[in-house]
């Protein structure tokens, strides 16, 4: 018995260090390897590092617009969408990502992301009504136009003079103006911000779609409400300030 129990130890014994000389400790996993940051190409984690916190998770809205708003993608083409990520819009909270301008993807990732958005968040028929407005325009906008246009189009929720409502908030706020560019609040009008329950272009009166001239109107008469320095927006705490440093 003895000798059956010995021959068991020993055979036990042999396995074990048979088996860690096969896999010794220490030595990884194949799969468990760190991948460079810039050699990723997956878009879900393209998209969750550097664009789902301020967009939404999946492209939603938080922050910033939804960027599986079909109606912003199908104003937005490709080569717009790879730009704003390339090279972000200046004087806004939107960055440069391209490592050309000084962010951490390169191109390829950048490929990835754009082309990604489209192909996993557009979906057909969502322009029954006809086509939406241009992304860009060439009309030139006039002030007193958008402010009736505003009067007809906006106050019922964003207040008198767009200083917010039971609805909607301020549009006319020089912190939130001082944060959006032209083509931003362009955007916006055109394509809503669903999240937040803002209708898009055709929705604010029903059967009667905003037009591109009142489009570019309501713009032109919102940027007049900006202060001069729009990455500085509170002027007047600023110019009291300074007066109070000249009396001394």
């Amino acid at each position: 018995m003895k000798v059956f129990q010995k021959s068991c130890v020993f055979g036990a014994l042999i396995a074990i260090l048979a088996s860690g000389c096969a896999d010794p400790h220490g030595r990884p996993a194949s799969d468990s390897e760190v991948r460079a940051p810039n050699e990723i190409v997956d878009f879900n984690t393209l998209y969750g590092n550097n664009c789902a916190g301020c967009h939404g998770a999946a492209g939603h809205g938080g922050a910033a617009i939804a960027l599986a708003n079909p109606v912003y993608l199908s104003i937005a083409d490709d080569a717009t969408i790879r730009n704003i990520i390339a090279k972000g819009v200046p004087g806004t909270a939107m960055p440069a990502f391209a490592e050309t301008a000084g962010g951490m993807l390169t191109n390829a990732q950048i490929d990835v992301i754009s082309k990604e958005l489209r192909s996993r968040r557009a979906s057909r028929g969502t322009l029954e009504t006809g086509s939406a407005p241009p992304y860009l325009t060439k009309l030139p906008g006039d002030v007193p136009r958008g402010e009736v246009a505003y009067k007809t189009y906006c106050e019922s929720c964003h207040g008198p003079n767009g200083s917010g409502g039971s609805k909607a908030s301020a549009i006319t706020d020089p912190s939130f103006l001082a944060l959006i560019s032209d083509q931003g609040l362009r955007t916006v009008v055109i394509a809503g911000r669903p999240e937040l329950d803002a209708p898009d272009w055709r929705g604010n009166i029903p059967g009667e779609p905003m037009t591109d001239q009142d489009i570019t109107d309501v713009v032109a008469w919102l940027v007049s409400h900006r202060v001069p320095n729009r990455d500085q927006p509170y002027a007047s705490n600023r110019n009291e300030h300074q007066e109070s440093h000249d009396v001394k």
